[in-house]
């Protein structure tokens, strides 16, 4: 039997009829068509599907849909505004902060909840609030360097 549960998602409610155990990343991917939330691992090592729950960066492979119900999600298609990029995706861009690009919509909800913290992070605040997402191609030094100029940018240091 499934469960009725109303998110708000990327600023738009949803009423979804979802199974009690559907994880969030599935319902996202599956129901919505929001495919930015990668799924790498199943298992919250990877930290691809990292979405905001009510602004907290949560791996979205571990946590039931039912969960989210009442809770207001981002998604890294929800960070762009009226055709303008978020300025993490356009430091990103700008910095290359990215190869494969598997990572990279993890990667820029980590960083927008670190910003959200502290708007002037040194590099190793950064390196430490991203050590739950996993990248396999780029060594981290262009995803740090987005960030900086993403802090540096938006009035940050």
């Amino acid at each position: 039997m499934n469960a009725e549960v109303t998110i708000t998602i990327n600023g738009s409610a949803h009423r979804l009829q979802v199974p009690p155990r559907a994880l969030l990343s599935q319902v996202l991917r599956d129901e919505l068509d929001l495919t930015g939330t990668h799924v790498g691992c199943d298992t919250s090592s990877c930290g691809a599907c990292t979405v905001l729950v009510d602004g907290n960066a949560t791996k979205s492979c571990t946590m039931f849909a039912v969960q989210a119900d009442g809770c207001s999600v981002t998604t890294v298609e929800g960070l762009a505004s009226n055709g303008e990029l978020h300025p993490i995706q356009e430091a990103f861009r700008e910095k290359h902060g990215l190869q494969c690009g598997f990572c990279t919509p993890g990667m820029m909800i980590t960083a927008v909840q670190i910003l959200e913290r502290n708007p002037s992070p040194t590099e190793e605040e950064i390196r430490s609030g991203l050590r739950g997402n996993l990248c396999r191609c780029t060594g981290y030094h262009n995803i740090v360097a987005a960030v900086q100029h993403a802090a540096a940018t938006s009035g940050g240091e």
